[in-house]
Order: C-alpha cells, then sequence, then structure tokens
C-alpha cells in the first residue's frame, strides 16, 4: 500500500514533524504488522527519526548541520546557490523504515518522524509512504 503526503514548509531549514500524517495513512491502510518506508522526494529534503519533548533538538539539528555544511562556496552554488542543501539532504538521508505493531508505529515515546526541510521555503514538499504487510 502506497500513499502520499504533501507539506509546506516555511523556512530555508526547519524540521517538520510529520508522525500524525504518517499514523493516519497507517490507519486508512488498514494494515496491522510490517513496515512503514517514509521517503522524501526532492534532492534537498530529507526524513529524520528524532525527539520530540521540545524543539531544542531540531534546532539543534538544524545548527549542527549549518556549521557543518556552511552555505556558499560549494561548486553546486554556481547553479542554482543551494550546494549546502544538497550536502546536508544527503548526510541526513531522503528514508526511515519504522516497524508497524499491532497498527502502531514502532516509534518510542519520545521519537517523531520529522521531514528535514534544506531549501525552503517550498508550497509544495511530497513524502512517499509505503506499507508492506506481514504475512
Amino acid at each position: 500500500m502506497r500513499d502520499l503526503i504533501t507539506i509546506s514548509t516555511r523556512q530555508r531549514e526547519e524540521l517538520v514533524d510529520i508522525t500524525q500524517s504518517v499514523h493516519q495513512v497507517v490507519r486508512e491502510s488498514g494494515i496491522h504488522n510490517g513496515l512503514v518506508s517514509v521517503y522524501a522526494q526532492g534532492a534537498t529534503g530529507a526524513i529524520m527519526i528524532q525527539e520530540n519533548w521540545d524543539d531544542s533538538v531540531q534546532k539543534d539539528v538544524i545548527h549542527l548541520l549549518q556549521k557543518v555544511i556552511p552555505r556558499g562556496g560549494w561548486l553546486h552554488d554556481r547553479q542554482d546557490g543551494n550546494g549546502d542543501a544538497h550536502l546536508k539532504a544527503g548526510l541526513v538521508g531522503p528514508s526511515q523504515t519504522i516497524p508497524l505493531i499491532d497498527g502502531q508505529l514502532g516509534l518510542s515515546q519520545w521519537q517523531n518522524i520529522f521531514f528535514c526541510e534544506f531549501d525552503g521555503p517550498r508550497r509544495v514538499r511530497t513524502i512517499v509512504c509505503t506499507i508492506i504487510a506481514d504475512r
């Protein structure tokens, strides 16, 4: 089973909590056990599982990546000025796989699923959710 989640982003770099949207896809699938793949379409977005207690960890992630991969000076910047966004997305990665256990995402109490925007704001970002059932 496959479904799409579409979101919009408001900042150049931000983590957007998509956990409830993924939960909704799981509920609508009727699948109770298996795997959920969450995949960010686009070369400057990524998917991360991270703490959900408050937004300090998400802000720390953005600040760390800004320090490790600063804006400007990349060869790709000659094309469209977003070389850092491509590098950050590649480092974090486009997808995560979550176990589906008795109809619930196998996340801990403190984990949520985040879309990582590195080249926003964007009016439309698409995330592909694929659910594979245990048989």
